[in-house]
């Protein structure tokens, strides 16, 4: 029973020896395939205007704007996701991926239905840049009550 036991551990030990061999190997291979994928670049999304200001909006109203941005680096960008930092703001975004030097737009739509005063939203961007999370543009407006 003991060399049952024995064995047993001796087998465990070996196979743990060489499965930290074939992570090793694929750690190096994903940090090569890393370096490579940096050499040759990566997407950047270039926003020409930040913010978007309203101004003055009447409660309950809904306003949109279009945010033109360029892909600035030399890789195809292709945005995943956007979101807003509230429901009451819905970003859309293009869904095919835009050439290096080309340039897209992301509308964004606001509700101010149940909204009162000063409000600013910003929206979050999740692409296949470096990094992947980028903070993007926001809007803002004052709302008044009718």
């Amino acid at each position: 029973m003991k060399q049952l036991f024995y064995i047993l551990i001796a087998a465990g030990i070996l196979a743990t020896a060489c499965n930290s061999g074939a992570a090793k190997e694929d750690r190096q291979t994903a940090a090569a395939a890393a370096v490579t994928d940096s050499t040759q670049g990566a997407p950047e999304i270039t926003f020409e205007q930040t913010v978007h200001n309203f101004g003055q909006i009447t409660q309950g109203e809904k306003v949109e704007y279009a945010f033109k941005f360029t892909n600035t680096g030399n890789r195809d960008l292709l945005i995943q996701d956007a979101v807003s930092s509230c429901g009451c703001t819905v970003p859309e975004w293009p869904k095919e991926p835009v050439k290096p030097g080309e340039s897209g737009y992301l509308k964004v739509v606001f509700d101010s239905h149940g909204k009162e005063g000063f409000t600013e939203k910003e929206i979050s961007i999740k692409a296949n840049t470096n990094p992947p999370f980028i903070q993007g543009p926001k809007i803002q407006c004052t709302i008044v009550k009718n």
